[in-house]
């Protein structure tokens, strides 16, 4: 073999070799990064996305940025709200036959119709985030709202003509609402007719991995004395009528269990369209759930009509906050199915330091609860946080710091 045909020989040789390697190595390297990129732990890491006091919806970038940013720093969940102030978040035929009106107006009109349900699905879904509609005003709605002013005899009122929640004495009632609020009747089976189509259709007509109530899907202790309720008591009470004492204990059980009937049949619904959607939860604690608003959450745990359970803890001091977590509802449900605990990011009027939601995490995590849910978006490090963003994000790469998966639902017989 001449000088040049060894030169030839050995380039051939020396390119085979580097073909060789790359072709075997990249392969290696990349199931290696694959294994590194997948989620070593599980655990719910949500936030909630309101219209209220929240531009995300509402701004042409919005609820693009909001995915971007959350999937980054590793959250795995979202709660988008789809029921709120009597109207839709998503193009609703339900709500076109009601109301007259299929979404909520400003947002047909800063998207141009478009449907933004479909909109959080697409871009969250590739990200491997979950999305679980919130219907965040449950049984609520403004008085003088369409659904309201339309079906007067669909709404519950207290004594004495009450017709909204915060005419009632905030001692009675545990009221934080700062606007009035009329209350749908939850026995009402035309309300209940309503309330499920709802549900019923963001579970037929999206990709959703389930849906989501919380503590306005209940009714107010001193509401029940409209005229179809008090006669549906009189004809299973031989006559009687509810007694005047909103806070008598068989006159609570007996609101609170038909609220329970109603979400039994919510809870079939579901799952006859999607066996494997979850029915999310996120109350208050059970005894101010009960006693305030008819919502007796541990009987539905008990009865299993919830998949999920993300208990509302919005507390600024650490005892109270640990506290919560200790109550005996919350160790019975733990038993049951995966809990989370919702911790407040803060609010428009109340801020919180990024230094106490750290520590909350943490409490959270030593229980070894199933994970968090932050209430909500605009304060995670938005304009009404009281850091500088970039701060409060690099906090959140500190506590997120690689993904996770959400608890697999196992589907039950029904």
């Amino acid at each position: 073999m001449n000088r040049f045909a060894r030169r030839y020989f050995c380039y051939w040789l020396c390119l085979g070799l580097i073909l060789f390697a790359i072709t075997f190595s990249l392969p290696s390297q990349s199931v290696n990064d694959q294994k590194a990129s997948r989620p070593t732990t599980t655990e719910i890491r949500g936030v909630w996305l309101t219209n209220v006091a929240s531009g995300v919806l509402f701004v042409p970038w919005g609820i693009n940025r909001a995915i971007n940013q959350l999937a980054a720093l590793n959250f795995n969940t979202i709660y988008p709200v789809v029921w709120n102030r009597g109207h839709t978040f998503y193009n609703s035929k339900v709500a076109q036959k009601i109301i007259g009106v299929n979404t909520q107006p400003v947002l047909k009109l800063m998207h141009g119709g478009d449907d933004i349900l479909a909109k959080f699905i697409k871009l969250a879904k590739p990200k491997g985030i979950s999305v679980i509609p919130w219907f965040e005003y449950g049984f609520m709605t403004p008085p003088n709202s369409e659904l309201a002013t339309r079906y007067t005899d669909w709404l519950t009122i207290g004594q004495a003509g009450i017709k909204s929640v915060n005419e009632v004495p905030l001692e009675e009632i545990g009221n934080n609402h700062t606007t009035k609020q009329a209350w749908l009747n939850p026995l009402h089976p035309q309300v209940q007719e309503f309330i499920q189509e709802l549900i019923v259709e963001v579970v037929t007509n999206y990709d959703v991995d389930g849906i989501q109530l919380d503590d306005h899907f209940g009714m107010p202790v001193q509401f029940g004395y409209d005229a179809f309720t008090v006669e549906l008591y009189q004809q299973e009470h031989e006559g009687k009528s509810p007694p005047n004492n909103p806070f008598n204990p068989e006159w609570m059980r007996w609101r609170a269990d038909k609220i329970t009937d109603f979400m039994a049949a919510i809870y079939q619904a579901v799952k006859a369209i999607k066996p494997y959607a979850k029915i999310s939860l996120s109350p208050n604690s059970q005894a101010f759930a009960y006693k305030y608003y008819l919502q007796n959450w541990e009987d539905w745990v008990k009865k299993g009509l919830v998949d999920e359970l993300i208990l509302q803890v919005y507390r600024d001091d650490k005892n109270s906050f640990i506290r919560e977590l200790k109550q005996p509802a919350v160790e019975f449900a733990r038993s049951q199915i995966p809990v989370a605990i919702g911790i407040t990011t803060g609010t428009l009027k109340n801020s919180v330091d990024i230094a106490q939601i750290r520590e909350q995490v943490q409490v959270v995590r030593d229980r070894k609860f199933s994970g968090i849910s932050f209430f909500y978006w605009e304060s995670l490090w938005g304009y009404i946080s009281p850091e500088a963003p970039q701060h409060r994000r690099r906090v959140f790469q500190e506590i997120f710091t690689a993904k996770a998966t959400r608890p697999i639902l196992l589907p039950k017989r029904i």
